[in-house]
């Protein structure tokens, strides 16, 4: 927990709030810090499942909330995200921190509040993967392509103009780290996303199976239709592969009878896969991969793409291998390398190379920059004395 002796009112920004995955993660351990903080995301259509880490906290929601098919087509209202955002007024908080992967960071703030950011990442869409972006929907030309492109355009304008309003980035990852340097030429430090260590574990004994194993949510830029190309041509290796998403139908019409495409399993189940997976396999090229770390959390070594977040949790031919391209032969080639060096894999050695992710290293390093801030010349007005 944050303390100080002067009372500060904090406000944690979020963009929205549908499922209980990384970013929420990150939300959940900066709420953790600031028992007292408020919410306000631009959506919140959280199951009640999965808003037990909110303790009960009701997030201020925008007007995206309210608008029609919001639950299920909220990111179809890109191009109002940032009026939505910019309408919370946030006037009555000293200390302002965003979790931003879109629009959060563009709050208006004013100059003695601090504003500091934690950043998973610059607009993946909006930036260096906007092309990317337009083939995996379809938008290769025609008229709806041209309105995308303007619309994206807006947005790198909106984005680096709002990021002149942020006091301090924090990075997830150096990969990050540098994406912000290039994209807005601001320095950020580097904090990795906090880990459930101690929920994600390796099994009593020797569980490990014979079977590789991949969880993922099934978009196009997790590549998991690549993983399973790969086995598809190595009939005598077993898959699993659990996941929910759009790409479901593809990948149930890859799979050969070696893979088994097991959808959404709760987390009781993803810990039992885990632990008894023979290797984990990632084919994403992410901005730091949470999952990666929980398998090496479990002691299970990961076969996983050489690029981007990966690169600083995955110690090579210590604690996983590396592919050097997102094709099925590259997979295949690395599957049989990590067989090669299976015996030097030592599931302690993994184990202790992923607790230095854990969420308590988090609260307490986030805690401390955030109190490195406040000192460096950047204070938040103290709240008002009656004498």
């Amino acid at each position: 927990m944050y303390t100080n002796h002067v009372k500060t009112r904090v406000a944690v920004v979020h963009e929205w709030m549908t499922s209980y995955s990384g970013s929420e993660r990150v939300v959940e351990q900066i709420l953790e810090v600031f028992p007292d903080a408020d919410l306000f995301l631009v959506a919140d259509f959280l199951s009640d499942g999965e808003r037990v880490f909110l303790k009960g906290r009701k997030p201020t929601t925008s007007f995206i909330q309210r608008l029609p098919f919001a639950r299920a087509a909220f990111r179809n209202y890109l191009p109002l995200m940032p009026l939505a955002i910019e309408g919370f007024d946030l006037a009555p908080y000293d200390l302002i921190i965003s979790s931003s992967h879109s629009v959060a960071k563009g709050i208006l703030t004013g100059p003695d509040q601090l504003h500091i950011c934690y950043c998973h990442t610059p607009i993946r869409y909006a930036w260096d993967l906007q092309h990317q972006y337009l083939r995996e929907a379809g938008m290769t030309k025609g008229v709806k392509r041209a309105l995308t492109r303007l619309i994206l355009h807006y947005m790198r304008l909106w984005d680096v103009r709002t990021s002149n309003g942020v006091d301090a980035f924090i990075a997830n990852s150096g990969y990050i780290a540098r994406r912000i340097k290039k994209i807005y030429g601001r320095d950020a430090e580097v904090l990795y996303p906090p880990v459930d260590t101690k929920y994600f574990r390796p099994a009593d004994g020797d569980k490990r199976g014979s079977y590789y194993f991949t969880a993922s949510r099934l978009v196009p830029y997790k590549r998991v239709e690549i993983i399973i190309e790969a086995f598809a041509k190595m009939p005598d290796r077993r898959l699993l592969v659990v996941g929910d998403g759009p790409q479901m139908d593809r990948c149930r019409k890859l799979a050969s009878p070696n893979v088994e495409i097991l959808g959404y399993q709760s987390k009781e189940k993803l810990l039992n896969l885990l632990q008894g997976a023979k290797a984990f396999v990632f084919a994403a090229e992410e901005d730091f991969g949470i999952s990666i770390v929980e398998a090496q959390a479990c002691g299970v070594p990961v076969i996983c793409f050489g690029r981007g977040g990966a690169t600083e949790s995955v110690i090579d031919k210590k604690t996983g291998v590396f592919f050097d391209s997102q094709t099925p032969e590259s997979i295949s080639d690395a599957v049989r390398t990590f067989e090669g060096w299976e015996h030097l894999f030592n599931r302690n050695t993994i184990r202790r190379n992923a607790e230095r992710f854990s969420a308590e290293e988090f609260r307490l390093r986030f805690a401390e920059l955030v109190a490195d801030k406040r000192l460096s010349g950047r204070e938040p007005k103290a709240s008002a004395v009656s004498l």
